[in-house]
């Protein structure tokens, strides 16, 4: 008597063969590329950017080498690097402290910023940030920023390019070109509307 293989148990080994297969040759894709800094700074200066808590002093702690430099307005800024990106601090000033800068440093409009005194900088190291920006130094794709803090709860399209709008962090990306030109923190507060 010839005995047959059921055709059930035929098909589930063909099935298993093809599912093996297909796992074999095709690659696997990898988790996407992150920017690897940019969720230690979620956490450390972002969120607490976003949430009024970052001074100028904490951030500085982050960015040891940043200096302080005044621009004519007077602008106060923190400078310094980070892994390929740029970054620009500006502490919030009252008007009465913005014109008494003004007056000690005797800047005019029309001259050229000046680098201040590591003295300065410990003097302001309690005031908060009032906005941070992050100017990558090379070419990053906007994949890589996703991939880092997910996709974006608002866009909107701009003159050049787009907006991606984070609240929680109070970030604000520039895109253009499918490249990161610019980030932009601030308190949340300000993204509400």
């Amino acid at each position: 008597m010839n005995r047959r293989p059921p055709a059930l148990l035929f098909t589930l080994v063909a099935l298993a063969s093809c599912l093996l297969g297909y796992w074999w040759l095709v690659p696997q894709q990898d988790k996407p590329a992150t920017l690897p800094w940019l969720q230690q700074w979620d956490a450390e200066v972002l969120r607490p950017l976003a949430e009024e808590r970052l001074s100028l002093g904490r951030l500085h702690e982050r960015l040891p080498d940043a200096e302080l430099w005044l621009q004519p307005g007077p602008r106060l800024l923190l400078r310094g690097a980070l892994e390929g990106w740029r970054v620009e601090a500006e502490p919030a000033l009252s008007e009465a402290q913005r014109a008494s800068l003004a007056a000690a440093s005797g800047i005019g409009p029309d001259e050229p910023e000046r680098p201040q005194s590591a003295q300065m900088l410990a003097q302001l190291a309690d005031r908060p940030v009032e906005a941070l920006n992050l100017q990558p130094q090379g070419s990053v794709s906007a994949t890589l920023l996703s991939a880092s803090l997910g996709a974006p709860r608002l866009r909107l399209q701009l003159q050049e390019g787009e907006a991606w709008v984070y609240p929680q962090q109070g970030l604000t990306a520039h895109i253009q070109d499918e490249r990161v030109r610019l980030l932009r923190a601030v308190p949340k507060r300000l993204l509400r509307h």
